[in-house]
């Protein structure tokens, strides 16, 4: 018998990061969509408000809290902060992401432990506040957001990309040890999406159409898709789906 049932996330709290922008606005807006309440954090507080107004819309209740996620101390506050207004969390999306185009010889420490600490290091810290509350309910789930630069490298991308196959191989750690208190912890591994970084790392050039062309479908991804993945993932229908990588990419991954 197949299921045609509409996904929906009632009673459920999810924390997204990066929810000022891009993939993060709209993975705000398909949660909030599908009934869940929402903790939402970015660094750009105009903007974050924006996307929790819109959420609050469709009937949401949103909690909002900017942080600088390359600071350690800032992500566990932040943690902290989430668990004393929701006192659990059953979703975390950690979509918060940063690229910092820099070639091998040129890179900076600075820039590299940025880049380190915002799409490898606050998954795990995020990750260590939140599972405890999961274990304790007996579900929960965990999706990252990744790259299809974690799999193929690519010129100025080399600590980007690194942190990115990081967070993979972290994430398939997860499903290994948070599986037995059914948890389930996936990655999405968009390709170049249709944003202001992607657009930002990405401009017209020669580079670019280079990469259209490795695409089938002869297209980018549009954040929405992006989104309903993590839709998907983040609900009952995904239960017996666990520490996959999951491409977003139009079939650029099979040729």
């Amino acid at each position: 018998m197949t299921s045609t049932r509409t996904i929906s996330l009632a009673g459920k709290v999810a924390f997204v990061s990066g929810a000022s922008k891009g993939i993060g606005v709209a993975i705000a807006e398909v949660l909030a969509n599908a009934g869940a309440d929402l903790a939402l954090t970015a660094r750009n507080e105009e903007e974050l408000e924006h996307t929790a107004e819109a959420a609050r819309k469709v009937g949401s209740r949103v909690w909002t809290r900017t942080a600088e996620l390359a600071d350690a101390d800032e992500v566990k506050a932040l943690g902290k902060a989430t668990l004393a207004e929701f006192g659990h969390i059953d979703i975390l999306v950690n979509n918060a992401g940063v690229t910092l185009p820099q070639t091998i010889l040129e890179t900076e420490i600075d820039k590299f432990h940025t880049v380190i600490n915002v799409n490898l290091l606050a998954p795990l810290l995020l990750t260590q506040i939140f599972v405890p509350g999961m274990i304790e309910k007996k579900q929960g789930k965990i999706i990252n957001i990744s790259s299809r630069g974690a799999i193929r490298a690519f010129p100025t991308g080399s600590v980007y990309s690194a942190s990115k196959a990081g967070l993979q191989l972290l994430t398939q750690s997860m499903a290994v040890e948070f599986g037995p208190h059914n948890i389930q912890a996936n990655c999405v591994a968009p390709t170049v999406t249709n944003t202001p970084m992607g657009d930002s790392a990405w401009p017209p050039s020669p580079r670019r159409d280079a990469k259209l062309a490795k695409i089938p479908t002869g297209r980018f991804a549009e954040p929405e898709e992006v989104a309903n993945a993590v839709l998907f993932l983040a609900s009952s229908q995904s239960d017996f789906i666990n520490g996959v990588e999951l491409p977003i990419d139009g079939g650029e991954g099979a040729g």
